[in-house]
C-alpha cells in the first residue's frame, strides 16, 4: 500500500469527520517498526545525495492540535539524518520584529537552502488557524487600512499561501504538508499523561487546555485550510495520529516518496575536473612516497 497516495487530500475536498484517526492500514506495531527501520536507511541515503547535489530542497510542514505528536515525528522520522543537511524550525506567537513584516516573512527566511531538508513544527498556516479562531490577534498585526476582512481576508490568505508554495516548488523546494489528525479522546489521554507523569510535566502547557475548549472551531479551520490549500504541487496529507507509531511511519513514507521523485544523484564531474583530481592524487601519493623514503633513510 502506498501510504502517501492513500493519505493525500484532493484539492477542494476534506471532511475530517469521515477520516478515522485510528486508521493504521492493516499495519501492526511490530510490522511498522520493521518498515520504519528500512525507511530510515533509504532516507539517510537519499538525504546524503540531496545534500551532495544541492539542486533541490524539501520543506516538511507539520500541523495539528496540541499533543498530536509533532515533536515525536521530528524525533523519530528524522533520526539518523545528517544534521548538516536538516534543520527544524518551531514557530510560536510572532514577536515585535516579526509583526513588523508580513506573516509569511518569518517563515520564508527559514525555508531550507538547496540540498537540505527543513521541518516546520507549525508554520505560516497558524495565520489561518489560531488567528482565525482568535481573530482578536489581527489587531496586533497592524494590517494596512483597507485590508480585506472576514471571509474575504481568509480567502485572500489562502490564495497568498498557494502562490507562495507554488513559488517555492518552481524554485526547487518540494513542500510536504502533513496534518496530524488526532481524536479529542486521544488528545485528552495524552494531556492527562503529561499531568500524571512527573517526567512529562515539562511538556504540559495550560494554554493547551484552553485551546482544547475551541476544539470544534479548530476542526472547522483545519478542514477549510486543507480544502483551500491542498494543491497538485503541494498537497496536504491527513495523517491518522491516534497511533503514534503509525503516524511516524506514514510521514516517513511521504517524505521518502518525495525524495524518490526528486531522485538526487552525485554531482557530475567534467573531464577537466577528473584530470585535476588525477593530478592531485598523484601529488598526494608522490608526497607520501617521499616522506616514507626520508623516514627510512633517517632510521638507517
Amino acid at each position: 500500500m502506498n501510504l502517501a497516495d492513500v493519505l493525500k487530500s484532493k484539492p477542494g475536498k476534506c471532511r475530517l469527520e469521515r477520516l478515522d484517526p485510528k486508521f493504521h492500514a492493516d499495519l501492526s506495531r511490530e510490522s511498522a517498526a520493521d518498515l520504519q527501520a528500512r525507511q530510515l536507511v533509504e532516507l539517510q541515503s537519499l538525504q546524503s545525495l540531496l545534500y551532495a547535489e544541492r539542486r533541490n530542497s524539501v520543506l516538511v510542514i507539520l500541523q495539528g492540535m496540541d499533543a498530536s505528536g509533532k515533536d515525536g515525528i521530528v524525533q523519530h522520522v528524522m533520526s539518523g539524518m545528517n544534521p548538516a543537511g536538516c534543520e527544524v524550525s518551531s514557530f510560536k506567537a510572532p514577536n515585535t520584529s516579526e509583526l513588523d513584516h508580513d506573516y509569511l516573512w518569518r517563515c520564508h527566511k527559514r525555508t531550507p537552502p538547496r540540498g537540505c531538508i527543513g521541518i516546520f513544527n507549525r508554520s505560516y498556516y497558524e495565520e489561518v488557524l489560531v488567528v482565525r479562531v482568535h481573530p482578536e490577534f489581527l489587531d496586533g498585526e497592524r494590517l494596512p487600512r483597507g485590508t480585506a476582512s472576514g471571509k474575504k481576508l481568509w480567502a485572500q490568505r489562502y490564495r497568498q499561501i498557494r502562490d507562495f508554495e507554488q513559488h517555492l516548488v518552481e524554485n526547487g523546494t518540494r513542500v510536504v504538508k502533513c496534518f496530524l489528525h488526532i481524536s479529542k479522546e486521544e488528545q485528552l489521554d495524552r494531556l492527562l499523561q503529561r499531568i500524571d507523569d512527573p517526567a512529562r510535566h515539562w511538556k504540559f502547557d495550560a494554554n493547551d487546555v484552553r485551546e482544547r475548549g475551541h476544539w470544534d472551531e479548530y476542526q472547522q479551520a483545519f478542514e477549510e485550510m486543507i480544502r483551500e490549500t491542498s494543491t497538485d504541487i503541494a498537497p496536504w496529507h491527513v495523517i491518522p495520529a491516534d497511533r503514534k507509531w503509525f503516524a511516524r511511519v506514514a510521514v516517513a513514507s511521504i517524505v521518502l516518496q518525495v525524495l524518490q521523485d526528486i531522485a538526487p544523484r552525485h554531482p557530475e564531474v567534467n573531464e577537466a575536473q577528473r584530470r585535476a583530481l588525477k593530478d592531485i592524487r598523484k601529488q598526494l601519493v608522490d608526497s607520501q612516497s617521499e616522506s616514507s623514503a626520508k623516514g627510512r633513510k633517517s632510521k638507517g
